[in-house]
């Protein structure tokens, strides 16, 4: 097995206390102050991640929008030059290869970021259903990525990039320089915070750590790890590949109908999914909360009526609320809001109940 690769910020983070764990195929910092310290401090005012370890794939050419178009769930043509969308892709049979950020950063350049345990078999994916006057550029290695989140992230982009990409809506992208380089700012992210994720060579990556350090002193920045990341996501809702959504799910299951436009007229999986719509979704994933102390984990199992009828994906504690939550997919039958079930706490059954997330609301 090979061993973890390091990111540009790996000196970073060991100089700021990062406990470093392999994650992925890279060697990334599970924590620097303690999860809930890192936790609030993107809830209440700024934290930087490290997501470097994210892989990044250019599709540039005439037919750049079509070839996208046709392996991902989601329309490029709802969009303009300079934003972003969500989406998933599929296999033909309608299972989730992964989902994505796709950047339309111009009708015949689009960068797309994929989840870092994927990145050779999306590529893979992505040339297989590709055609036309199109190329296809692994960008991996070319590309380090910091995400600056939180309530007063918006303060820290402008000190550094100027009022435009401060007052950036969700969901857009633009070019700026860095130390020679060109890079891209994104104000999409995973935290359910206000900020953006920053696209840059790997040579200009630990500067860039820097500035936002001593920039951001008096706005509460500091480093934030993967502990915080799960837990920040997980209060949102958003799912997590490999845990809530995978190569057995289908964006229909998975809440992410959303992304999912049947109406065109191809991508790869829409004729499984259509059918799968016609025939009624079996089974959905579901937001929890469990009490009586009890902390859902991933893999136990949701119980109604003395039956195991569905299994946790993704649980904790949530630091912002302090109540326990997670994801579970169950039967569609069981999937309203309210619906009372129970939770298997490794041998105690513990009341949980249907809810809608995302589990916490920012009210700025």
């Amino acid at each position: 097995m090979d061993a973890p690769q390091q990111t540009a910020l790996y000196d970073q983070h060991v100089a700021h206390g990062g406990r470093m764990v392999p994650f992925a195929g890279f060697m990334m910092p599970l924590q620097y102050d303690g999860i809930l310290v890192e936790h609030a401090r993107v809830r209440e005012q700024v934290g930087l991640f490290d997501v470097s370890h994210m892989g990044e794939v250019r599709v540039r050419g005439g037919a750049a929008v079509e070839a996208v178009n046709g392996f991902i769930t989601n329309d490029l043509h709802r969009i303009e030059d300079g934003r972003a969308l969500y989406t998933a892709m599929c296999a033909d049979d309608g299972t989730i290869v992964d989902d994505l950020i796709v950047y339309r950063l111009a009708s015949d350049d689009i960068l797309i970021c994929v989840n870092a345990a994927n990145r050779a078999t999306d590529f893979d994916h992505m040339q297989a259903h590709t055609s036309g006057d199109v190329t296809l550029v692994d960008e991996g290695e070319q590309w380090a990525q910091i995400a600056i989140q939180g309530p007063r992230a918006p303060e820290l982009l402008g000190r550094l990039f100027g009022d435009e990409i401060q007052a950036l809506k969700p969901f857009r992208i633009r070019s700026v320089t860095l130390g020679g380089t060109t890079a891209y700012v994104s104000t999409t992210g995973y935290t359910g915070e206000p900020g953006a994720e920053v696209y840059l060579s790997p040579s200009v990556a630990g500067d860039l750590w820097e500035s936002l350090i001593r920039e951001g002193g008096d706005l509460g920045v500091g480093p934030a790890g993967l502990g915080a990341r799960d837990t920040l996501r997980l209060e949102m809702g958003y799912c997590l590949y490999g845990n809530d959504i995978d190569r057995t799910t289908t964006p229909l299951e998975a809440g992410l109908g959303w992304v999912t436009r049947l109406q065109k007229d191809h991508f790869v999986g829409r004729s499984a999914l259509a059918a799968q719509k016609e025939a009624g979704v079996p089974r959905r994933l579901i937001g929890l909360e469990v009490g009586d102390r009890g902390i859902p984990r991933q893999g136990y199992a949701v119980m109604h009526e003395d039956a195991a009828v569905g299994h946790v994906t993704s649980g904790t504690r949530s630091p912002s609320t302090g109540k326990s939550i997670g994801l579970a997919y169950v039967p569609t039958a069981l999937a309203e809001a309210g619906t009372a079930l129970q939770v298997d706490c490794r041998g105690r059954l513990k009341p949980a109940t249907v809810t809608r997330p995302p589990f916490y609301s920012p009210t700025r």
